[in-house]
């Protein structure tokens, strides 16, 4: 594929961003399971969200051509081939990880009706219903709104332009592929879906880390690709669960339970690699000191906000302390990676857990410096539940810079997690 002529192409006629429902991460099909086994009838809000408020995303994006590209995957529902691929595939060495009740409903799956709204230079994006369908818009609303914001930055570029950039962009791939190559052990997998480039671009890196890692590259979390490609799909649970759990409920006692209520409806479900912690919606610290003996059995734990090799030390000394061996766990690195930090990470815990990163903004959409005014650098747009029942959602993170929710309810989760002072760090994505 010639993605310079095929983004030149996109000038003269409609190309739809996301062609499948399948082109989107992998967990969110695993939490959506599990959410339609344990609160189907839940009503929950999602809105986007754009961080990086220097973006102004309604100036450069028409809102004609964003409805267009909504409406198109409003029309979207599961292939043959797409349930074939769920319903018979081996994921995590399960077979039939998708229950046949599940399935049958995703097959007549529509996604519901979206809510869109220009607010000066920005757009008001949100989605409501029913939580099994509602969460499902996420990944492919934010895919529409980042390809949307490269087409309009590339709009006036010409053939070969576009070809240099591309050769560009590919050869600082490759460099990181290179670096990259050199660790032993190296155990990465693609999780760049939610802010790519474009569905083209996300391929061409997994084709490329495919041949550049070989073994080394563990799969990806987009499941079209992984169908495509035949490498495995990555993923197990976002901080959505407990959110939407936590806002559900009715005191402050039910409220510190919440995050362990979550992992013990996964944990009837799951087991093995899908058996991942991640313990920072709330704040990893408090989390971990509060958990349940049987949540160290599990077999690792996610990290994605605060300081990366802070909350490796953390979960190390946890498991310690909880009488289990750290080099017998996995302790995956997600938040915002770049090869230098992964070099690092790996050098300092290779020894003391097993250490897998997931690679994701900065591998599928890093077009930093290769523009004027850098006008495709990545930027932090997120699609997020924002209320459950009418009651507002809440995250803490170990990085406040990465907090949402009211005021007085963000106070009220400090308080009944016991979180105190935290240390803010840049949200690059």
């Amino acid at each position: 594929m010639d993605i310079a002529t095929r983004v030149y192409n996109h000038k003269w006629k409609i190309d739809p961003i996301v062609r499948s429902l399948i082109d989107t991460d992998f967990y969110k099909l695993l939490m959506c399971q599990s959410v339609f086994r344990n609160k189907p009838e839940t009503q929950v809000t999602f809105s986007l969200i754009n961080r990086s408020t220097q973006v102004p995303l309604a100036k450069l994006i028409d809102e004609g051509e964003l409805r267009e590209q909504l409406d198109h995957i409003r029309s979207l529902s599961l292939s043959r081939g797409e349930s074939t691929w769920l319903r018979g595939n081996t994921f995590y060495g399960k077979r039939q990880m998708f229950r046949p009740d599940f399935m049958e409903w995703f097959e007549n799956l529509r996604l519901p009706p979206y809510h869109l709204e220009r607010r000066g230079d920005q757009y008001e994006l949100t989605f409501e219903g029913s939580w099994p369908e509602v969460m499902l818009w996420e990944i492919p609303a934010l895919a529409v709104l980042m390809e949307l914001r490269g087409r309009a930055v590339l709009n006036d570029m010409g053939r070969f332009e576009l070809q240099v950039l591309y050769a560009r962009a590919m050869t600082r791939v490759w460099e990181k592929i290179e670096q990259l190559r050199g660790i032993d052990g190296l155990s990465i997998a693609d999780f760049g879906t939610r802010r790519r480039h474009s569905f083209l671009w996300q391929d061409w890196c997994v084709q490329a880390m495919m041949e550049g890692l070989g073994r080394k590259f563990t799969g990806t979390s987009n499941c079209l690709i992984a169908m495509r490609r035949e490498v495995e799909a990555i993923g197990t649970n976002a901080h959505e669960l407990p959110m939407v759990y936590s806002a559900l409920t009715e005191d402050d006692a039910a409220l510190a339970q919440a995050p362990y209520d979550v992992l013990s409806d996964w944990h009837e479900e799951h087991e093995g690699n899908l058996r991942i912690i991640l313990p920072d919606t709330y704040g990893t610290q408090g989390f971990l000191d509060r958990a349940p003996d049987w949540l160290a059995g599990w077999t690792g734990i996610r990290i994605d906000s605060g300081d990366p090799a802070s909350g490796a030390e953390i979960a190390i000394k946890w498991w310690q302390d909880r009488g289990e061996d750290p080099r017998t766990k996995r302790v995956i690195f997600s938040d915002g990676l770049d090869v230098a930090q992964m070099l690092q990470l790996h050098a300092q815990f290779a020894q003391r857990v097993n250490v897998s990163f997931g690679w994701g903004t900065l591998l599928t959409n890093d077009f930093r410096g290769l523009v004027p005014d850098d006008g495709l650098a990545p930027f932090s747009l997120v699609c997020k539940a924002i209320s459950a029942n009418g009651r507002p959602t809440v995250k803490l993170s170990d990085n406040p810079e990465k907090a949402m929710g009211p005021k007085d309810e963000v106070e009220r989760y400090k308080r009944v997690f016991g979180v105190g002072q935290q240390q803010s760090f840049d949200v690059i994505v």
